[in-house]
């Protein structure tokens, strides 16, 4: 991956995620292909705070249904980051 960019994508913003918020956590839809260092390296570079953990998760598809048509959502991988204390990112 060439660039820290191309690592995080969003972030997940779910009543889950600001539950986390308050642990001075927070949650990023990711590359799946990208490893906790790299995804650590992104989110220090790109929002200029200190990191002191990453958890990553690979998030399954799911079976949904339109009417008659029925299909799978796409998988991803998400990463919980715990921020050192003191930083913060805000998303508004």
């Amino acid at each position: 991956m060439n660039n820290y960019r191309d690592i995080i994508f969003a972030p997940v913003i779910t009543e889950k995620a600001a539950n986390c918020a308050e642990e001075n956590k927070v949650v990023f839809k990711v590359d799946p292909r990208a490893n906790k260092t790299q995804i650590k390296q992104a989110v220090e570079k790109i929002f200029n705070v200190k990191v002191e953990s990453v958890n990553t998760v690979n998030v399954h598809p799911k079976k949904r249904r339109v009417g008659k048509y029925t299909g799978m959502t796409n998988k991803y991988k998400k990463a919980i980051v715990k921020l050192a204390k003191g930083s913060t990112i805000s998303f508004d």
